[in-house]
């Protein structure tokens, strides 16, 4: 497959600025497996979830990684933090990055001084030491709190009034540096009604990093490299996806994050750990059968994941949707897709 295949025109009006209020108000484009399209909200969920499925969700919480720091001689410097790695060090994206050599220090405040290392593991990142008072993993979290900023994505130009409002009501463990923003639109009032309309509701957790947000550059898609992203599915998710779909439930992933862990852990048989899975046609299904997602960027990751799951239909999808007026990207509307069986054949090498 060519990266030119995934691209489509997406006009720059169509790019959400604001999540929608209230959250649940957001649009949802219903595609069933076979049929026409349904224009609802979220809202509706419920009335789209069926007695004996089961809905997966990500947990994981954004950190407040975005740092704007000062060098010795007073140059600012943004030190976007990835991940931390089990040395203690965090991988991160340091901008500007050729300037700056090992043991580099910069200031965020007295509390908090960042120690700039060598190359990371990912291209294009270096190692960072963060140093507080206490040296601990708790009190570096507790820094970033009070000195950085919730990292939002280049295409949103406009400030966020709340930051929560980029945090799911049931985010845990802070480890992400983006959303998982399928997940932005669900209220613990619908998570409610989901439960009370007979189907389960359980939770992964994927670190969302550069595997999710890097940008493909290579013309051939097979050629894209994933960046590896954190990831645990509890026993009991996974035993209630497998349960489900042995009595003729359906498994309904909340995101393309969630998408990721479960068919990582159902390829790997290990619950947790890293991976670097690149969901593309073809693809043999393992788990999910029902996919909730946002509208994507051109020429991504998430848009070649779409492909895999309801084939070339997805531009039709998007088509619908910017002439209806739905909005994109990571504060837009989303969409319920049933997996067509023709899905079911084939895998990836």
């Amino acid at each position: 497959m060519q990266l030119s295949d995934f691209d489509y025109d997406l006009p720059e009006a169509a790019i959400a600025q604001h999540p929608a209020e209230p959250r649940d108000a957001a649009r949802l484009l219903v595609a069933p497996a076979a049929g026409p399209v349904a224009h609802r909200t979220v809202a509706d969920v419920p009335s789209l979830v069926r007695p004996g499925d089961v809905v997966v969700v990500n947990s994981s919480r954004v950190l407040p990684a975005r740092l704007h720091l000062r060098k010795p001689t007073g140059g600012r410097v943004e030190v976007l933090l990835l991940e931390r790695l089990p040395s203690g060090a965090w991988e991160a994206l340091v901008r500007p990055s050729r300037r700056l050599r090992p043991g580099t220090e910069l200031a965020a405040g007295p509390d908090l001084r960042v120690e700039v290392g060598g190359p990371g593991p990912g291209e294009g990142t270096r190692l960072v030491v963060l140093h507080t008072d206490e040296g601990t993993e708790a009190a570096e979290l507790a820094a970033l709190e009070r000195h950085g900023t919730v990292p939002l994505p280049p295409y949103v130009t406009e400030p966020l009034a709340d930051p929560e409002r980029y945090q799911t009501v049931f985010s845990r463990e802070p480890g992400s540096v983006a959303a998982p923003t399928a997940g932005l639109h669900l209220t613990t009032a619908v998570l409610d009604r989901v439960r009370a309309a007979g189907a389960e509701v359980h939770e992964v957790e994927l670190a969302v990093g550069m595997g999710t947000f890097r940008p493909m550059t290579a013309p051939k898609v097979e050629d894209h490299h994933m960046h590896a992203e954190r990831y645990r599915v509890p026993p009991a998710t996974l035993a209630a996806c497998t349960d489900a779909r042995v009595r003729g439930g359906r498994v309904v992933a909340v995101g393309t994050t969630t998408v990721r862990a479960l068919e990582s852990a159902a390829l790997s048989g290990e619950l947790e750990g890293r991976t670097e899975l690149f969901i593309r046609r073809p693809w043999r299904w393992r788990v999910v059968d029902v996919l909730m997602t946002n509208f994507h960027l051109p020429r991504s990751s998430l848009l070649v994941l779409v492909d895999a799951f309801v084939g070339d239909r997805w531009r039709e999808l998007y088509a619908t949707a910017l002439e209806a007026g739905y909005r994109f990207l990571s504060f837009g509307d989303a969409m319920w897709l049933e997996r067509p069986p023709a899905t079911e054949e084939g895998e990836a090498p």
